[in-house]
């Protein structure tokens, strides 16, 4: 059986509880229904936007107030004035309060349809209605914190601009507070030169990542499209997703994730499709080196003349230990570009400074996209949607009930081609080879402007990279380039990515199981993509661990490790007796983590260079023939016994024993492991002494795998590693994450007969 309250008022973030209903001659500004299953998964219904997006944001709320307000926080400036300047808290601030501003908010604002408008008003309402039915029962986390406050449409707008400038300007956002002319440094902008490293920006492999995985009718047992998607997001934080169902009764019906602080689906099906996101590799942003005018360094050339660096006050209120408020005065440089940014290896003298310029500020497509994405048919109706321009930084895998299934980096990338790089591109010391930066005096080096894009010096749609196929594509965040082996996508500009390069153990990793599978079964079904996944197969250590077994037994002597002597036998043992797999009840795989950690950055270690025409195989193999190789293999050996022995890990500890979360005091398991080091998903969390591998940083987390049987029925599929809050008061807090850990599934109920079936449903009407 299951509950039903009808015209709730007041709802615990526990349980439903009912108090006394609203008139019925009310005049209902916002009205909808709320339903939530087991594991808290919420399914809203209403009968218009203004509706669904007071639902949505109730629903939410419901798991993420606190994520929601302290997010508000953050894109308004606000950190300091409750928290204090300190711990970079100042520049986000600077950051926030200067680039959002309501000139831009009002131009994307003005961009919006007309149903967006009435979304967000039933949003901000939402949210604000489940503040006043909550304010004595808020989650520890915020509870009586002076941040937590009714929002605006505006905050909704801050918080979707200010996601789509995560990967371009958000990057550097310490680097544009920092900046100061020279002869001004203090002590605020020296502590951003000595704390921002330019090596670590744009590491895909410890950064945000995700698998994906679409097949078609030729290799589906269904002979309709199958989807596997798989985010590596944030186990904590405003970047975690949250389960939700959407239904406006003839006009959407869309379930999947939304991030905590977005108010769309952004992954996930309907009758008819499913999509996923990747991170992709297309850059959102260059820089421009400025060459400064040498009697003034506010002053840059730019076409034979000089032009003025300008200045935006930026006011931050700040409060002090005592609790006691001043405002701060800031001042964010701008050039015509975007603005300055100063870190170590991008320093403002009297000869050069340099700026920035990110495509996605000028992108207020998002949300329309969104809209498209929902309510789409087919992958043509996937790739007319992405093709608005509105995805900013990530890869789209889909596959229909049709069987057709689909790659495409359309995202917003800066219109910037092989020659006008090869022409312009200025070489700066210490930045790595994936950041571009132009000669910023010369007009001609300018992003090129395209009629046919919707996002002024964006590439347009059609000259990113897409393929369909009716047997499978896929990517593990690697560029375009081999989504699919047997039709590699070449021709691109530079700045969406490599072709032709080595791939990521984690991408080979994914081709190679999924060809192994199709080799064996020729047609897949769900389960096939599903055991692809919870095998926890580490794809390089079965690549490579025996060339290292084969110099452990060759070596005899201890290892010199700087001042000591090493016996690395037990290194080796444990390896030795290691299933090669990260599962919970694998033993040995630590030594593998640490080992690989350093092992991967020897120079020459492959046997066997990587091949343009075997690039799923190649590179291979340990070049333990090279004396340079083979004892730096055993240095690495070496270094991980020692760091493992230091950390008090066993080397031949259970898995799941050392790699763990915790929630309200008792350890979950969390199988799986670094993508660098050769798994298929990811797993990160740093070794804590005595501890192991906890917290869980990021990794997976909204897994789903959506297919359709014989006769075009759905069955979707997934898990939501995390669970759906991160609060520990909440019954959703474990539940999911401990399924995750006994390596099973839940059937997310999408039809009305699953969800009034389900045995833990809860109904609440809302109307205001």
């Amino acid at each position: 059986m299951f509950k039903v309250f009808a015209v709730v008022v007041t709802v615990s973030i526990l349980s439903a509880c009912v108090t006394a209903p609203e008139s019925e001659t009310t005049t209902a500004s916002f009205k909808t229904q709320i339903r939530w299953t087991s594991y808290g998964i919420p399914h809203v219904k209403a009968d218009d936007w203004a509706g669904m997006g007071y639902g949505f944001a109730y629903a939410t709320a419901n798991d993420a107030v606190c994520v929601i307000a302290d997010d508000v926080m953050t894109v308004n400036g606000d950190r300091s004035k409750y928290e204090g300047g300190g711990d970079g808290k100042l520049q986000s601030d600077v950051f926030h309060t200067g680039l959002l501003t309501e000139q831009n908010l009002e131009v994307f604002s003005a961009a919006q349809s007309a149903n967006d408008h009435e979304f967000s008003r039933g949003y901000a309402a939402g949210f604000n209605r489940y503040l006043r039915d909550h304010a004595d029962a808020l989650p520890s986390s915020c509870a009586g914190k002076p941040w937590v406050r009714p929002i605006t449409e505006d905050d909704l707008t801050r918080l979707t601009v200010g996601l789509g400038i995560r990967y371009g300007l958000g990057w550097f956002k310490q680097d544009i507070a920092n900046a100061r002319p020279p002869g001004q440094e203090n002590a605020f902008s020296q502590a951003g030169l000595a704390g921002n490293d330019p090596e670590a920006l744009y590491d895909f492999e410890v950064g945000f990542g995700s698998n994906a995985i679409a097949l078609g009718s030729e290799v589906s047992k269904s002979g309709r499209g199958v989807l596997f998607g798989n985010p590596h997001y944030p186990w904590r934080g405003s970047s975690r997703f949250h389960m939700i169902h959407t239904t406006i009764p003839g006009k959407l019906d869309v379930m999947g994730a939304s991030l905590m602080t977005t108010n769309r689906v952004a992954i996930g099906f309907n009758k008819d499709i499913a999509w996923t996101h990747t991170v992709s590799t297309a850059l959102r942003f260059t820089l421009f080196e400025l060459q400064l005018n040498p009697e003034n360094p506010m002053e840059y050339s730019y076409a034979g003349q000089f032009r003025p660096i300008t200045q935006q006050g930026v006011d931050v209120e700040v409060v002090d230990d005592q609790g006691q408020t001043t405002v701060q005065q800031q001042t964010i440089y701008m050039s015509h570009f975007g603005p300055l940014v100063v870190n170590k290896a991008l320093p403002w003298n009297r000869k050069v400074a340099y700026a920035i310029r990110d495509a996605n500020v000028a992108n207020t497509r998002n949300i329309a996209t969104y809209d498209a994405l929902n309510v789409a048919e087919s992958v043509d109706d996937i790739e007319a949607a992405i093709s608005m321009q509105g995805v900013p930084w990530t890869n789209t895998i889909a596959a229909d009930r049709h069987g057709t299934a689909l790659y495409a980096d359309i995202s917003v990338t800066p219109n910037v081609d092989a020659e006008l790089l090869d022409r312009c591109r200025v070489t700066v010391e210490h930045m790595p080879a994936r950041i571009v930066v132009l000669d910023g005096s010369d007009p001609g080096c300018e992003w090129k402007n395209d009629e046919r894009s919707a996002v002024p010096g964006a590439l347009p749609a059609e000259e990113m990279p897409r393929i369909k196929r009716l047997d499978y594509v896929t990517n593990s965040n690697d560029s375009y380039w081999l989504s699919n082996p047997d039709e590699p996508l070449e021709g691109f500009s530079p700045i969406i990515g490599p072709e032709r390069t080595a791939r990521t153990l984690r991408t080979r990793a994914g081709l190679n199981f999924l060809q192994e599978k199709l080799a064996d079964k020729d047609r897949l079904g769900p389960a096939d993509l599903q055991e692809i996944f919870y095998s926890q197969r580490n794809y390089g250590a079965e690549l490579l661990l025996d060339d290292i077994l084969s110099l452990c037994d060759r070596t005899a002597d201890a290892v010199q490790l700087e001042d000591s002597q090493v016996d690395v036998s037990p290194a080796c043992a444990s390896l030795a007796n290691w299933d090669r797999r990260q599962g919970n009840d694998s033993r040995g795989a630590q030594v593998w983590t640490e080992f690989w950690r350093s092992a991967r950055k020897i120079p020459d270690v492959y046997e066997i260079p990587f091949d343009v025409n075997d690039p799923v195989h190649t590179p291979s193999g340990i070049a333990i023939e090279n004396a340079e190789v083979a004892q730096a293999i055993l240095q690495s050996l070496a270094k991980a016994q020692h760091t493992l022995e230091t950390a008090g890990i066993e080397l031949d500890a259970r898995w799941g024993d050392i790699q763990y979360a915790e929630r309200n005091g008792r350890r979950i398991a969390i199988p799986g492991g670094q993508g660098w080091a050769g798994m298929f998903g990811m797993i990160m969390a740093d070794l804590a002494k005595d501890k192991g591998y906890t917290p869980i940083i990021h990794g997976n987390s909204f897994i789903q795998v959506i297919s359709w049987d014989e006769n075009g029925r759905l069955d979707p599929r997934g898990m939501l590693t995390y669970s759906q809050s991160q609060e520990p008061e909440s019954p959703h807090y474990a539940d999911l994450t401990q399924l995750y850990s006994d390596g099973k599934w839940i059937r997310f109920p999408f039809s009305e007969e699953e969800i009034l079936a389900d045995p833990n449903l809860v109904v609440l009407e809302l109307v205001e």
